[in-house]
């Protein structure tokens, strides 16, 4: 039996392929559910959409501080995994959740399998890159969706059980993407026309808990926004911070956090996209709308040198390509045949 533990929103979209692989190939699989997205459009929404089964516990942890959260998260996860006696824990991407449950498993000697390994942003004042290193040299099994994470890997002396898959995420983006067109009526409830507005989504620490770097993205938005205007769904940190300013954003129109298949068909159809979120980087260049990194480094290098994405204190976007790494749709079956011929073995 497989346990896996997700917290967040990309790590349910991640975990939906995954677990309708691991379903295809008659593998048990027993979800952990944190609570570090607890709000119901950060995280129901995601199960229903998806398809994915309802957690088997949920552990209701949120709110806190990285080190309070990380260790409230491990103190519960090692409870059920002492209960539950899985063969191998499956944790995905870098945020607390990740690494608390690679913490876990690693101290009561059980396998762990980290999808979406070998990430590097370089730049270690980010929790998430401490997260993603720390999961890393806990793992006995890392899924990389790129070569570069293969190499980054390498160059940390991590060699043995690296596997490149391609993107789980890419695996979501094919299949539901039709339905989304099919079923989403977001433009419609906005009053959207087709390629006439873009899309910026804004919640990472680094900005959000500076208040000068806060106003200065705000500021670089409303200048993005006077030559289209921007739909921005919020965090609810993100929300909480807006609040505390006396400030009108012009041109910025802000609403509640979407689930997947509207921010899939607003993503679609928008003409650009401006984020801090290293899932949406991805997504943008999924769906070929060109994206603005909010940060000042980016560990989705590939798309960078793609030239689908540029960080918005930098050079502008180099000549446009493709990327072959991500795969062809297929990253989760690929996943789910060499974990189960690694359980076998």
């Amino acid at each position: 039996m497989i346990l896996t533990v997700v917290g967040a929103r990309p790590q349910f979209i991640k975990a939906a392929a995954v677990s309708h692989a691991l379903a295809g190939a008659g593998m048990r699989e027993v979800l952990v559910h944190t609570g570090q997205h607890f709000d119901a459009s950060m995280s129901d929404i995601f199960f229903a959409e998806l398809g994915i089964p309802q957690p088997a516990h949920n552990l209701d942890i949120h709110s806190a501080g990285h080190g309070a959260m990380t260790g409230r998260m491990l103190e519960k996860l090692e409870t059920v995994m002492l209960a539950e006696k899985p063969e191998m824990v499956l944790v995905y991407g870098d945020t607390n959740s990740t690494v608390a449950g690679a913490m876990a498993a690693a101290k009561l000697h059980i396998p762990v399998a980290h999808v979406e390994a070998g990430l590097r942003s370089f730049n270690r004042r980010m929790p998430e890159e401490l997260n993603r290193i720390v999961t890393d040299h806990l793992s006995s099994h890392l899924f990389c969706p790129t070569d570069a994470a293969v190499a980054n890997l390498a160059n940390e002396g991590i060699r043995s059980g690296v596997h490149a898959i391609g993107d789980v995420m890419y695996d979501i983006c094919l299949t539901t993407a039709r339905r989304a067109e099919e079923h989403s009526a977001i433009l419609q409830r906005l009053d959207l026309a087709p390629k006439s507005y873009a899309v910026a989504t804004i919640h990472r620490a680094e900005n959000t808990d500076d208040p000068d770097r806060f106003a200065r993205v705000l500021t670089w938005l409303e200048d993005a926004a006077r030559t289209t205007p921007i739909i921005m769904p919020l965090h609810p940190r993100t929300a909480k911070l807006i609040k505390t300013l006396d400030r009108e954003l012009v041109n910025i129109r802000l609403i509640d956090p979407l689930g997947y298949l509207d921010m899939t068909r607003l993503l679609h159809q928008s003409v650009a996209v401006f984020t801090d979120s290293g899932g949406l980087q991805k997504e943008a260049y999924f769906h070929r709308v060109p994206c603005v990194t909010l940060r000042d480094e980016t560990e989705w290098v590939e798309t960078i040198a793609a030239g689908w994405n540029r960080l918005w204190i930098g050079p502008d976007y180099a000549e446009r390509s493709e990327i072959p790494d991500f795969g062809d749709g297929h990253a989760a079956e690929t996943l789910v045949t060499r974990l189960k011929a690694a359980m076998v073995g």
